[in-house]
C-alpha cells in the first residue's frame, strides 16, 4: 500500500480534500482502434456528449435535448502540424510540447508501422488487451519528459517518490499484468523501449531489472482516469431548473439511454488513459473509504473528496476496489487486492469479517446454486 495520507485540519463529508494534476498520464492505445477520441494531454473528451451517446449506442441519429449543456468547444480544439495528434486546445498542445512530446513526435512516420515507437505501440496492444488497466505510452512519457527536461535530476527524484516493491512482488506485478507469458513479452517490450527511447541519464530504467521496477511502478501507482462528454452533460441537466414535468421526462430519457447503452455496449466504463498522482498515490486502502476520486472537470484533475466527516490526524482512504467489488465477501476483496496489490486488507470491515468463512463470493453462490445473473451484469461504473 502507499505511505500513508492524514487530515491536517477537520473535513466535512463533500469537501474536496484537494484537487491533483498527474506528474505524467497518458491515455489507452485502445481508444483510437475504439473511435474514442481524448485530448491528448490532458485527456479531455473531444467528442461531444451527442457524439459520445451515439457512439456507445452505435445510433448516429440519436439527437439530445438541452445540447447547450454539452461544453465541449470544438472550435478550440488543435493539432499537432507534424502528427496530426489532437488536443482539447492550443494551451494543451504547448504543454505536451514543452513536456515530451518532441520526443514522441512521429511525425511523417505516424502510420509507418517499422518506426520503433510504433512496434512499441503495437507490442502492447498485442499484449494487454481491453479493458486495460496501463499503458506502455505511460512509461515512454515518464522517459520523454526527463529526455526534454533541463532538470533532468528534479524529474528522475519526482517520479522516485512512487511506491517501489521488491524484486518478488515486482515479478507478481508484472505476471499479473501481461500474463503467463509475462517474461518472454517483458523483454520483448524492453527491447522495443530501449530502440524507441533509450537515454544515458535513465541507463538504468533500461535494464532488465530496472524496467521491471518500472513496469511494477506503473502497474501499482497508475490510476484510471475517467473523462466523459455525455456524463458532463448528465449532470449540466440534473442542476438545471425545470417545471416538474419537463424533470420526469428528462430524467426518465436519461435512465433509458444508460440502459440502452449498457445494452449495445456493455459496462459503461468512463475509464480512457491512467496517470501518476503523488499525493493520491500515497492514499491507502480501505474496504468502507472515507474519500473517493473523481475528474468532475472532465479533464485529468484528479478530485479527492470527503465520503464523511475526517477529523485531523485522521487517516484518508480510498478504495482500490469498485462499487460492486466492495460488496463482495472479505475472501473475494482480499484475493483481489492480493492479486493487484500484494497486501492483505486489515480495514475495520475486514477485521470485523475475519471469522467469516475463507470463500469466494462466487463460491458462495455456486454453493446455494442461484448466482444471479442480472446483478453480476449491473455493474456499470461512471467514474
Amino acid at each position: 500500500q502507499g505511505k500513508g495520507l492524514f487530515a491536517t485540519k477537520n473535513i466535512r463529508k463533500g469537501e474536496t480534500v484537494f484537487v491533483e494534476r498527474p506528474v505524467v498520464s497518458s491515455q489507452f492505445l485502445w481508444n483510437a482502434l475504439y473511435n474514442y477520441r481524448a485530448c491528448d494531454h490532458c485527456l479531455r473528451a473531444l467528442e461531444t456528449a451527442e457524439e459520445n451517446a451515439q457512439r456507445l449506442l452505435g445510433k448516429s441519429s440519436l439527437v439530445l435535448p438541452h445540447p447547450e449543456q454539452c461544453n465541449i468547444r470544438k472550435d478550440l480544439h488543435q493539432q499537432c502540424p507534424r502528427c496530426q495528434v489532437m488536443y482539447c486546445s492550443a494551451e494543451c498542445r504547448q504543454a505536451a510540447l514543452e513536456q515530451y512530446h518532441q520526443v514522441l513526435c512521429l511525425g511523417p512516420s505516424r502510420e509507418d508501422p517499422t518506426h520503433p515507437l510504433n512496434k512499441l505501440q503495437e507490442a502492447w496492444r498485442n499484449m494487454h488487451y481491453p479493458p486495460e488497466t496501463s499503458s506502455i505510452m505511460l512509461m515512454a512519457r515518464m522517459v520523454a519528459t526527463v529526455k526534454q527536461a533541463k532538470d533532468k535530476e528534479w524529474w528522475i527524484k519526482a517520479f522516485s517518490q512512487f511506491c517501489s516493491k521488491t524484486a518478488n512482488e515486482e515479478e507478481e506485478i508484472v505476471h499479473k499484468l501481461l500474463g503467463d507469458k509475462f517474461k518472454g513479452q517483458l523483454e520483448l517490450l524492453r527491447l522495443l523501449f530501449t530502440e524507441a527511447l533509450y537515454d544515458e541519464h535513465l541507463s538504468r530504467w533500461f535494464t532488465p531489472e530496472g524496467f521491471r521496477s518500472l513496469f511494477a511502478l506503473v502497474g501499482t501507482n497508475g490510476q484510471g482516469i475517467g473523462t466523459s462528454s455525455l456524463s458532463q452533460w448528465v449532470h449540466a441537466c440534473d442542476a438545471l431548473d425545470l417545471p416538474l414535468l419537463q424533470r420526469e421526462e428528462l430524467d426518465a430519457f436519461i435512465d433509458q439511454l444508460y440502459k440502452d447503452i449498457e445494452k449495445e455496449s456493455g459496462e459503461f466504463l468512463n475509464c480512457e488513459g491512467s496517470g501518476l498522482y503523488v499525493l493520491q498515490s500515497c492514499c491507502n486502502h480501505s474496504c468502507i473509504p472515507n474519500a473517493e476520486t473523481s475528474f468532475p472537470e472532465n479533464n485529468f484533475l484528479l478530485h479527492l473528496t470527503a465520503l464523511e466527516d475526517i477529523e485531523a490526524g485522521e487517516e484518508i482512504c480510498i478504495s482500490y476496489l469498485d462499487c460492486c467489488q466492495r460488496e463482495r465477501s472479505r475472501h473475494s476483496r482480499s484475493k483481489i487486492l492480493r492479486e493487484n496489490y500484494l497486501f492483505t486488507c486489515s480495514c475495520p470491515k475486514c477485521l470485523a469479517q475475519a471469522e467469516d468463512a475463507d470463500v469466494t463470493s462466487d463460491e458462495e453462490e455456486e454453493g446455494e446454486g442461484e448466482t444471479d445473473d442480472a446483478e453480476l451484469e449491473d455493474e456499470m461504473t461512471d467514474v
